[in-house]
């Protein structure tokens, strides 16, 4: 685009992805009278997914705005906490994220995760086909246009991103019920059904066990089990009460 120039303004959160804004937080861009605001945004180098409300001369417009010269900008971040139309709130967590991927399911919350590398077109798919949020350090994935819908995970600490997460969505969490390796439904069940899992040290010294409905997997209260109890009354503490 090589039109006459717009001023745009974005939201201290969104510096990450503007370098040339920085540090005030404006820039220009050239317009073409064809490109939509959204598009003008993304070519800056910020992921729609990370935007909320778009306001030009201070009106608020829809991303398929066509700008015109001369406008002035205001790129939003996006409102916390999230609303995601359609139910029920789920998740895809790509290659990177396998512990953020785990802890979310040890909370309860419904979340696919690839643990190998099945690139950026069928990852969009999934997300699309499955109605779950892509969560993503890639920009480049979020900004797919067949996602159902993304997020950008800031940090590279899971203590952080889980935190993250969950103030940007505040999902329902149902701990303690999904498997933490394939994300399938558990159930309680006897000693004897998962006897053929246990070495002999767990089967004399635990009684209270529960099975994944779909991987088989066992679990019980075992050596790491103060360290998930800790992560989850964290989660638990964090959230604000349902009405």
């Amino acid at each position: 685009m090589n039109g006459p120039e717009i001023h745009v303004e974005f939201a201290t959160e969104l510096l990450l992805f503007v370098p040339r804004a920085r540090p005030t937080g404006a820039t220009k861009a050239a317009t073409d009278g064809v490109s939509t605001l959204g598009h003008v945004v993304e070519s800056l180098g910020v992921p729609l997914t990370e935007v909320g409300t778009l306001l030009v001369d201070g009106r608020e417009v829809p991303a398929g705005h066509v700008p015109a010269a001369g406008e002035s900008v205001t790129v939003r971040a996006v409102a916390h906490p999230q609303r995601v139309p359609g139910a029920p709130l789920r998740f895809l967590l790509d290659v990177h994220l396998g512990t953020l991927a785990r802890r979310l399911r040890l909370l309860g919350v419904d979340t696919a995760y690839e643990s190998t590398d099945i690139g950026d077109p069928a990852l969009a798919a999934l997300s699309a086909a499955e109605r779950r949020v892509m969560l993503s350090r890639d920009r480049g994935l979020l900004r797919r246009r067949e996602l159902w819908a993304g997020a950008f995970v800031y940090s590279t600490r899971p203590e952080e991103q889980l935190t993250y997460v969950l103030d940007r969505f505040r999902p329902e969490l149902r701990p303690w019920t999904r498997c933490t390796a394939c994300n399938g439904l558990l159930r309680k069940v006897t000693k004897d059904e998962v006897a053929d899992q246990l070495k002999g040290g767990t089967h004399r010294s635990y009684d209270v066990f529960a099975q994944c409905g779909e991987c088989g997997r066992a679990y019980w209260k075992g050596a790491h089990h103060e360290q998930l109890v800790a992560i989850v009354e964290r989660a638990v503490a964090s959230q604000p009460e349902r009405d």
